[in-house]
């Protein structure tokens, strides 16, 4: 895959889109991108799958919803500007698991600890987190709400994990190529040691994940998904 030289311009397999003045101005100014077709077949096992997961998860996510409210002061979902296919910002929902006014001292905390690498910002131990957000972490609960996510359209089950505005702004040039896909729930990082891998290792796995992908590697990830969660390897 090749950074396209003109705007929407097709071939049998990638379409070539950017981000709207108004959408660089408020995500990141990134590179024109020739963007992976979803194809029919993986939307429609995002669909069934997210669908089926929200009706059988439904009295989890109310027991969570209820833990959240009950626990801290602020709203049960946090909402926040993540950066999607091509480019193109959308609003990511987890479950809160940071305390009121997190964001706005975001700066300040990762000045004095930044256990992240290359663009990532990570703390293994956020002073900001909760004590049931550190648990909804730890088993991956509190990133469930994305399943509307996925219903939407502006995720898929497997993918790249959306990275924020700040972070894709610091991004390699080859680093935007992981954008040429719908960000997922889970992943080949996700799978593969999550937050413990270095940014290095993680970006030429999902790269590799985008020239390769498959609907058979898709089930395969989602399979070791599982485990992954269970076991909560790199989770923090």
């Amino acid at each position: 895959m090749s950074i396209a030289r003109a705007p929407y311009e097709r071939t049998d397999d990638t379409t070539a889109v950017r981000a709207t003045p108004a959408e660089a101005a408020t995500a990141a100014v990134v590179p024109l991108i020739a963007v992976r077709a979803h194809g029919p077949a993986r939307r429609t096992m995002d669909v069934a799958f997210a669908g089926l997961a929200l009706v059988l998860l439904l009295p989890l996510l109310v027991a969570i919803a209820v833990l959240v409210a009950t626990t801290s002061r602020g709203p049960v979902l946090y909402r926040q500007q993540r950066i999607g296919t091509g480019g193109r910002p959308f609003v990511i929902v987890k479950f809160r698991t940071m305390r009121i006014g997190a964001d706005d001292v975001a700066d300040e905390v990762f000045a004095q600890q930044d256990d992240g690498s290359g663009p990532l910002n990570k703390i293994h131990d956020d002073p900001r987190v909760t004590a049931p957000g550190r648990w909804l972490r730890r088993l991956s609960l509190d990133e469930l709400p994305q399943l509307w996510n996925v219903l939407s359209g502006s995720m898929a089950l497997v993918g790249p994990r959306p990275t924020t505005p700040r972070e894709v702004a610091r991004f390699a040039p080859l680093d935007y190529q992981r954008l040429a896909v719908r960000p997922g729930i889970t992943g080949i990082t996700q799978v593969s040691g999550r937050s413990d891998l270095d940014w290095s290792d993680a970006i030429r796995m999902d790269l590799n994940y985008v020239e390769n992908r498959t609907l058979r590697l898709d089930l395969l990830i989602l399979l070791r998904t599982v485990p992954a969660v269970v076991l909560a390897r790199g989770a923090y």
